[in-house]
């Protein structure tokens, strides 16, 4: 390796360092607003990590007939906002997100990960689900990298009894 690096090659793995956590920072604030939706969801702010002309889908047998496709802004805002009436459908939603593989091309960008998700509906039931996510991410004029085709596609999905346990915790004593 030479002891000088060309100044342009650095600069283009910094823009790509500084993408992939960009991205990261945008799909885990996707994440963490989708684990509070409720009535007091600021949508706006949600919308905000999707480009004007995005896409949102649910992919393969289960996801495309429990979710579907939308495809603009608009319509992805008013899908959100059939989660955050008065009497919230979650009473409990967590999302983990793991294998990421993140791919930076110019001012486009492909991203995976495989999501888990645990939750309670205000019915009373809950469930785990996971989920493979095919998202791809456009770079905005301000720089911003945002969501412009996100898919969800099921891996796998089974109703539990419940999450949370009031038995105690299992651990080492205190002498």
């Amino acid at each position: 390796m030479n002891d000088k690096m060309d100044l342009t090659a650095i600069l283009q793995r910094l823009a790509e360092l500084e993408a992939h956590v960009a991205i990261r920072n945008c799909i885990n604030r996707y994440m963490e607003i989708c684990d509070a939706l409720d009535a007091n969801t600021d949508l706006n702010e949600l919308m905000d990590l999707f480009d004007e002309d995005s896409i949102w889908e649910g992919i393969g047998e289960k996801y495309a007939q429990s979710f579907g496709h939308f495809s603009s802004r608009q319509a992805i805002h008013d899908m959100f906002q059939g989660y955050t009436q008065k009497e919230s459908h979650f009473v409990m939603n967590a999302h983990f997100v793991s294998s990421e593989q993140i791919y930076v091309e110019d001012t486009h960008a492909k991203a995976t990960w495989l999501m888990l998700q645990t939750s309670t509906f205000r019915e009373n039931q809950s469930h785990l689900n996971a989920a493979k996510l095919t998202v791809t991410f456009k770079q905005q004029q301000d720089g911003h990298w945002k969501i412009k085709h996100f898919q969800t596609e099921n891996i796998f999905s089974r109703p539990v009894s419940h999450w949370n346990s009031t038995a105690t915790l299992p651990v080492p004593s205190q002498k």
